[in-house]
């Protein structure tokens, strides 16, 4: 009997459909008679530009999508969560992926190739360009505090699964940087730096995932949690601190990395949440609170960030001119001849002009998410 090709389905978040690339350029690779497809359940971004992969991507609200390319195939439900090696702590999701897709066991497998247009690549240096030049720091760290399951609720912001820095560790966190560096805020949550007492705090609005890509080559050091943006750090082999708590350094980071600090706040303490298996409550009870710092802590997350930029920042040479910047001669400018400003920086002010698309509008109203979070309730002891 001839055997069907395979009609792959991956769902889950953006950080899930990265790691899962390396898989699929294997399985391309080792079973070439396979004729398959991918389903994106959560978008097909990531394998925009991909040469080999995208012309078999499809997302799943694609026109007539069962009949013409699923119902001849067998289908695949690629469940990273559900695999042997992932839930015993021996493979990340990279490894996951290739053992639910291909069947062979732990490997080593390549980054996820991801390759970004040159708009984005220019959105990227326009935007960290616009954050050295009104902080006056030529030293850029980007921030992702807060995992896709966290939300704001009153005024605080809480994560059930354990992943995200608690909102008033943000704050403290971001006071400390800002003493040598530069920072832009990745999230969804808005936040109100002023109010806070902070420097300004560079938070793009409106970028996309392949934007913040862009941004993430071209700032110096990524600090943040278990989210999409340290795997786009280590598609891009930029250095990155990243904290975890309620998941495990071995399944979603990469600790082997030499570019990588992965700081464990869970280590002795958590207990492996069964995601996509089962519900857990009395792992949720164990876990719950378990990124919570106390200033101990933040210092030894600024130390590592310190340590990384020590070890691989270097000073950039190439002239950036934004685009609504004048003075710009052929030779200096990079940029396509028609590409849109990325912001509205006004040069030589030293401040964000008001409605710049990077740092907040001082005419903005202050965010509900307010002055206290679990951090100021609930303190751990710096781990020996």
């Amino acid at each position: 009997m001839t055997e069907r090709s395979k009609a792959f389905f991956v769902n889950g978040g953006a950080g899930r459909v990265l790691c899962s690339i390396p898989a699929f350029e294997k399985h391309l690779e080792e079973y070439p008679d396979d004729d398959f497809i991918i389903v994106c359940e959560g978008g097909t971004d990531f394998f925009k530009g991909h040469p080999k992969l995208y012309p078999r991507v499809y997302d799943n609200w694609h026109k007539d999508l069962f009949r013409t390319h699923i119902q001849m195939r067998d289908i695949v439900t690629t469940e990273t969560y559900r695999v042997w090696e992932y839930y015993n702590q021996k493979c990340n999701l990279s490894q996951a992926f290739d053992i639910n897709i291909n069947g062979k066991g732990i490997r080593d497998l390549p980054k996820p190739y991801l390759k970004l247009s040159r708009q984005e690549q220019l959105n990227g240096k326009f935007i960290v360009e616009e954050v050295k030049q009104v902080t006056g720091k030529e030293k850029v760290v980007v921030f992702q505090p807060f995992g896709r399951s966290s939300q704001p609720i009153g005024n605080f912001i809480i994560d059930e699964g354990g992943r995200s820095f608690e909102y008033s560790n943000v704050i403290g966190i971001i006071r400390k940087l800002q003493k040598k560096y530069a920072v832009i805020y990745m999230g969804e949550h808005q936040i109100n730096f002023e109010a806070e007492g902070l420097q300004p705090v560079a938070s793009p609005r409106g970028a996309t995932l392949r934007d913040w890509a862009g941004v993430i080559a071209e700032a110096d050091v990524f600090l943040g949690c278990d989210s999409v943006g340290q795997h786009l750090a280590y598609t891009a082999e930029k250095p990155a601190v990243v904290v975890v708590g309620a998941t495990c350094k071995e399944n979603i980071s990469y600790p082997n990395e030499p570019k990588f600090d992965v700081l464990d706040m869970g280590e002795g303490a958590r207990i492996y949440d069964p995601i996509r298996v089962t519900y857990d409550e009395v792992t949720h009870r164990q876990n719950d609170g378990i990124m919570a710092m106390n200033g101990k802590i933040e210092d030894v997350i600024i130390e590592s960030v310190t340590k990384m930029m020590t070890k691989y920042w270097k000073k950039k040479t190439e002239v950036v001119v934004l685009p609504n910047q004048t003075g710009c001669s052929t030779g200096e400018c990079g940029h396509p001849e028609h590409s849109q400003p990325a912001n509205t920086f006004v040069p030589g002010k030293g401040e964000p002009a008001d409605g710049s698309a990077i740092f907040m509008n001082p005419k903005d109203k202050a965010s509900k998410n307010g002055k206290k979070g679990f951090a100021e309730l609930i303190e751990t002891e710096v781990k020996k």
